[in-house]
């Protein structure tokens, strides 16, 4: 493609105000990209007439408020196109990124990292990067905007209202996740969900047609999505308003616009090739694409004409700011008690006033059990008292008992409803409900599998962590103590690898007190979330308070006077085998202490002076025990000695498998007494 047709091309959109402001999304990427010699110049330079339709003539927001309840949400699913996102931050008047932030693309400390981070630049709403990750984050905003309009709005009076946009790729297209979510917004029929596949045909290896040949709009069709089309998506700005107009009018449904495009438009030797997908268009072809597109301004320049136009976004996001206060005002005098809840959930993302006594009180009541059957217990003593507690399973509810009793199925025209039926869609689940977090509105989403399936979620968990999202992942059948199922179900590396994951609680409780406050610590430790491992098999009722296992770890037991000569650390069932073992050595004159850690992560924010009384440093690794029905990596930092198991798990009955791995009351007391 020669400079005269991409030129020729573009002016015929026939508005040169459109394009002058898209030119200048287009640079700003090209310059960046260019300043720091890495990065994706293509898809910006593609998406650009589209973005400049979405941000100057569709969205509502406010740029000097990122977090105003009603804003239109947009994803860039397709994050390695960032500078898309930090060209319009900029030109449309947000202050979290400025012109030397621009030049700063991809540097240390920087507000403009190579892939967009919610967490440290306002105004993105989503982490993105791992392709199809953002898609799915899509759905579950689209699903939470869903669920709050279906809560407070009523007939007379709507205070939640706003869409979903989001951009992706020919890389989010083959993500299986993708796949398993987008079924899933069709069945649910999110029509407030408007998504736009960059259908370039170009992916890193090349055309994508070496791998990727499918129909995808009958593929959406297929999954119960309205598809439109764009064929000139360069040039055709008018086209766009116009699916986007018409995406609107269907309510039951949302919608794909496959907006086809050229990856690189502009540049006269790299555009429509993977060469403008994921580096620098470098120096000689940077001057050729300013030529070609008649753009005479020097690197990081964004014309003040362009400005003054796109900034206007201010005034306008202000007056949008006031109708919406004017709106609650009028909620709050028709619906007081509405809006109490209202103000708490959507106005200050908060949680209501006393829901964790109704989990320390759950605990009191609560005997020995299996203990995903108090994690039942605890969700539904939470459902009442914690209105934005919305969630599911994997088709596993029957197993995970995971179900709030009494608060209906979210589906198609019961958006009201609690109970989230993901069926067999892991990893779309958990970035589903990292999306329902992310809606910033005071819901506090869970979802659960069996702990062995978390290897289809781990994606999600480790975007969670990273994004600062306040997720639960209940899990149950945590062990090799499923039985008969067999190894491919047994978890055995799961605990360890989820405690190396930074910024994430590895949660095992042993009984309900220790549920419950696990349960407490995941919901109101707003940026961090939780992996919560739960047993099939039955568990005894500690000698514990809610206070002890709000620490993480604690003394269960102590015949020493706090001077033990040996200390047995167990969590989940394994804990009943360490006090067996206690009471075996003391019985022979042992000074023992008994620790119960159902959370390392948690322990170790106490003080120092509290995780020494817990583990004192006079009593060396060789007198210290781990037993734990999980690997063993790891448990170093604290013990040398370990009851664990580090191969994989056997199909047979419980009580077989406990003889065969070691997990009998005899077994862990020899090993215990191997210390002495």
């Amino acid at each position: 493609m020669v400079a005269a047709e991409v030129s020729g091309k573009l002016r015929q959109t026939g508005d040169a105000k459109a394009d002058k402001i898209i030119n200048t999304i287009r640079f700003l990427a090209v310059d960046a990209v260019e300043k720091a010699n890495s990065g994706h110049p293509g898809l910006p330079m593609g998406m650009a007439p589209l973005a400049y339709v979405l941000y100057d003539k569709v969205m509502k927001y406010n740029p000097k408020n990122p977090l105003f309840p009603m804003r239109d949400r947009f994803v860039l699913s397709a994050g390695h196109g960032s500078m898309l996102v930090y060209a319009l931050l900029h030109m449309f008047g947000y202050d979290s990124v400025t012109i030397d932030d621009i030049k700063q693309f991809r540097q240390a400390n920087s507000k403009t990292p190579g892939h967009p981070e919610n967490f440290m630049t306002p105004g993105v709403e989503i982490t993105t990067g791992p392709l199809g990750q953002g898609i799915c984050n899509a759905i579950g905003l689209a699903a939470a905007e869903a669920h709050l309009a279906a809560t407070f709005n009523k007939p007379d009076c709507e205070v939640v209202n706003n869409y979903t946009y989001c951009i992706l790729g020919d890389g989010c297209m083959m993500e299986g996740l993708q796949s398993e979510a987008a079924s899933l917004a069709g069945h649910w029929g999110l029509g407030k969900l408007i998504a736009f596949y960059d259908d370039n045909s170009i992916s890193i290896d090349g055309r994508t047609s070496i791998a990727f040949s499918e129909d995808v709009g009958k593929r959406y069709e297929a999954y119960g999505w309205q598809v439109l089309y764009v064929k000139e998506g360069n040039t055709d700005i008018i086209g766009m308003e116009k699916a986007i107009a018409e995406a609107k009018l269907c309510t039951d449904k949302p919608t794909l616009v496959i907006v086809t495009t050229l990856i690189g438009y502009g540049s006269p030797n790299k555009a429509d090739s993977y060469a403008a997908h994921g580096a620098a268009l470098g120096k000689d072809e940077v001057a050729a694409t300013r030529e070609a597109l008649d753009w005479e301004y020097p690197p990081f320049e964004v014309p003040q004409d362009v400005l003054s136009h796109t900034r206007r976004k201010i005034a306008e996001g202000a007056k949008l700011e006031e109708e919406f206060a004017k709106k609650c005002e009028e909620y709050k005098s028709k619906y007081p008690e509405d809006y109490k809840l209202f103000e708490t959930m959507v106005l200050k993302n908060d949680l209501p006033s006393g829901w964790e006594d109704a989990l320390k009180k759950a605990a009191q009541e609560t005997g020995a059990m299996a203990t995903r059957q108090v994690s039942q217990v605890m969700l539904n003593a939470l459902a009442p008292v914690l209105p934005g507690l919305v969630g599911g399973s994997a088709d596993l509810a029957s197993s995970n008992l995971t179900i709030m009793k009494g608060y209906g199925d979210f589906l198609k025209g019961q958006y009201e409803c609690r109970n989230f039926r993901f069926g067999v869609r892991e990893h779309a689940m958990g970035a589903i409900a990292n999306g329902l977090a992310l809606y910033n509105a005071g819901l506090i989403p869970y979802n659960a599998t069996f702990f062995i399936f978390t290897d289809y979620q781990r994606g999600a968990i480790r975007m969670a962590a990273l994004s600062e999202i306040n997720n639960m992942f209940v899990t149950t059948h945590d062990s090799i103590f499923l039985g008969e199922d067999g190894p491919t179900h047994q978890p055995i590396e799961h605990l360890a690898s989820f405690r190396a994951m930074p910024n994430l609680y590895m949660m095992r409780p042993a009984d309900a007190t220790e549920a419950a406050a696990m349960y407490a610590i995941a919901v109101k430790t707003r940026k961090t979330p939780s992996v919560m491992a739960y047993t099939r098999q039955g568990t005894s009722k500690l000698d514990a308070t809610y206070e002890q296992a709000s620490k993480g770890a604690y003394v269960l037991s102590d015949n020493s006077g706090g001077k033990p000569e040996a200390i047995l650390i167990g969590t989940g069932s394994e804990v009943d085998l360490c006090i067996a073992a206690a009471e075996a050595l003391r019985a022979e004159g042992k000074k023992v202490s008994v620790v119960s850690m159902p959370c390392w992560e948690v322990f170790e924010e106490q003080s120092a002076e509290y995780k020494e009384s817990v583990l004192p440093s006079s009593v060396p690794m060789s007198k210290r025990m781990v037993c734990e029905a999980g690997s063993s990596f790891g448990w170093t930092k604290y013990a040398g000695v370990f009851a664990c198991i580090d191969g994989f798990g056997a199909s047979a009955p419980i009580k077989d498998l406990r003889e065969m791995f070691g997990f009998t009351e005899a077994a862990v007391t020899a090993k215990a007494k191997s210390m002495f």
